[in-house]
C-alpha cells in the first residue's frame, strides 16, 4: 500500500507553533524570575484559587474550562511542586485543592505576567491587518453554523478495510 503521508502538512502547524513559542517566553521569563516548577498551564488555576479559595478539582476543572482528568494531572502536579495541597472532600471521591503559601507569594507575580501577556498581544494585534481574535470569533460563528464534525465528515475519505 502506497500513500503519501498527511500529517507532513498542517493548516494548524503554525498556529500550534506560534502558541508553543509565545508558552516557551512565558516559562522563560517565569525562569527568570527565579520561579522553578511553574508551568504556564498552572497559572490559571492559581490565580483562580487566590481569588475563589479552595476548591474541588472538579470546581477547579471547571473554572479553567478543562476536563476533570486533565486538571487531576496538573493538581498532582502542582502539588509536587509545592503550589497547591489537596485534602478529603465532604464526600471520599473528591478532593479539595487550595493555595500553599509558596503558592500564594507567586499569585501577584502571575497577575502581573497575565496583564503584560494580555497587554502584549493586543499590542502585537495593533500591529495586523487581522487580528488573531477576530479570526478565532470569525471561526467560532462559521463552526456555529456548520459544526467542523460535519465538515470532516464531508471530507472523509474512508479507507476499505477492517475497522
Amino acid at each position: 500500500m502506497s500513500s503519501v503521508d498527511p500529517t507532513r502538512s498542517g493548516a494548524l502547524r503554525p498556529l500550534r507553533h506560534l502558541l508553543e513559542a509565545m508558552d516557551a517566553d512565558i516559562a522563560r521569563l517565569y525562569a527568570e524570575h527565579g520561579v522553578a516548577g511553574v508551568r504556564t498551564r498552572f497559572t490559571m488555576a492559581l490565580i483562580r484559587l487566590h481569588h475563589l479559595g479552595p476548591m474541588t478539582i472538579r470546581d477547579l476543572a471547571g473554572q479553567i474550562e478543562v476536563t476533570h482528568s486533565a486538571m487531576s494531572q496538573s493538581v498532582t502536579a502542582m502539588r509536587q511542586h509545592g503550589l497547591v495541597t489537596t485534602s478529603p472532600g465532604e464526600d471520599g471521591r473528591t478532593r479539595v485543592v487550595a493555595l500553599t503559601e509558596r503558592g500564594r507569594r507567586l499569585v501577584p507575580l502571575l497577575e502581573a505576567e497575565w496583564r503584560a501577556t494580555e497587554a502584549a498581544i493586543a499590542e502585537l494585534e495593533s500591529e495586523l491587518p487581522y487580528p488573531l481574535t477576530q479570526v478565532v470569533r470569525d471561526m467560532t460563528a462559521a463552526l456555529a453554523r456548520r459544526p467542523f464534525y460535519n465538515r470532516l465528515l464531508d471530507h472523509l475519505d474512508e479507507p476499505d478495510g477492517d475497522r
